[in-house]
């Protein structure tokens, strides 16, 4: 896990992402998407950190219009960027997948709602 390259402005762990190799987050300006990408757009106009900072959280018409981008950026809000680094790290030796191979879906991607996403990266639990 390459931490350096954190996580993204919408609460997506670039640390853990495979999709692509070259990319140093889009906190560091590297993501490929950077251009449309509403999040990224945003938060940088805002001059805030991330979209579980902002007062408008959860907004539509985002990446957070997915589940487990919502969940990872919810996680952050309530526990912090250390904690979710921390759990993904263990998670991952414990042999829980960020995502499977050629694809952008993992084992976060099976729970259906936030809490039970929230769950699996506080416990590292794929069956709950």
């Amino acid at each position: 896990m390459e931490r350096e390259k954190g996580v993204a402005y919408c609460g997506l762990a670039c640390s853990v992402c495979g999709h692509n190799e070259t990319c140093v987050g889009c906190r560091n300006q590297g993501c490929e998407s950077r251009e449309w990408c509403k999040n990224y757009n945003c938060c940088r106009e805002k001059a805030i950190e991330g979209c579980w900072v902002c007062d408008e959280f959860p907004c539509n018409d985002s990446m957070l219009n997915k589940v487990r981008v919502r969940a990872f950026a919810k996680f952050i809000r309530e526990y912090g960027e250390d904690k979710l680094m921390d759990c993904l790290e263990s998670n991952e030796r414990n042999g829980v997948v960020y995502h499977y191979k050629d694809s952008l879906q993992g084992d976060y991607d099976i729970p259906v709602t936030e809490d039970a996403i929230i769950h699996m990266i506080l416990t590292g639990e794929k069956n709950k």
